[in-house]
């Protein structure tokens, strides 16, 4: 994927690892409110596990396996957003996010997964897009719900945080929805 100017302050960028400081960056200001949700974040102490993270989204793209920008507003990093490994047999997606302090509640992350979403439906022709969330993390659950996606069940205990398991709301959207709500 190349440049994607979402609109005057928004932008998506494949990362690169010209990314990786300010992306450390990002991880260390928002670590307290990131780790409620995100079972990685105590695990990225130095700016050499960004630089992993880098490398190996560089190589999922490159094996047409997915790809992972970051959304960038008003030239500043906000945020990842990415697909998951793309099952090319069954023509699905996944979709992961995350949004630095300061950058919640703006409706950023919506806009970012909307440009993903006409991605995989329309140029990939994939026929489904998958978003996992805690059930507890109202924010990222009023994404796919503000998307027009179907929330298809909940998967117990799916993911360990520091503060325990957490359960995950499914949602998936169909390539012949997507049309409709388009």
């Amino acid at each position: 994927m190349f440049n994607y100017l979402i609109d005057e302050e928004l932008m998506l960028k494949p990362l690169v690892l010209e990314h990786t400081r300010q992306m450390f960056a990002l991880v260390q200001r928002s670590r307290i409110r990131l780790r409620q949700w995100l079972p990685w974040v105590d695990a990225v102490t130095e700016q050499t596990h960004i630089v992993s993270f880098v490398k190996n989204a560089i190589k999922q793209g490159a094996d047409n396996g997915g790809f992972t920008a970051g959304l960038w507003v008003r030239g500043e990093l906000a945020g990842i957003v990415g697909y998951h490994e793309i099952d090319w047999s069954n023509r699905s997606v996944g979709i992961g996010y995350w949004l630095g302090e300061g950058y919640e509640g703006k409706g950023y992350m919506t806009s970012a997964c909307r440009v993903l979403v006409d991605y995989a439906l329309l140029e990939l022709e994939l026929n489904r897009v998958e978003i996992r969330c805690a059930t507890g993390n109202t924010p990222s659950r009023a994404i796919p719900e503000r998307l027009g996606f179907v929330l298809e069940g909940i998967v117990r205990q799916a993911e360990k945080l520091p503060a325990g398991y957490v359960n995950h709301a499914v949602y998936g959207l169909l390539r012949s929805e997507w049309k409709l709500l388009s």
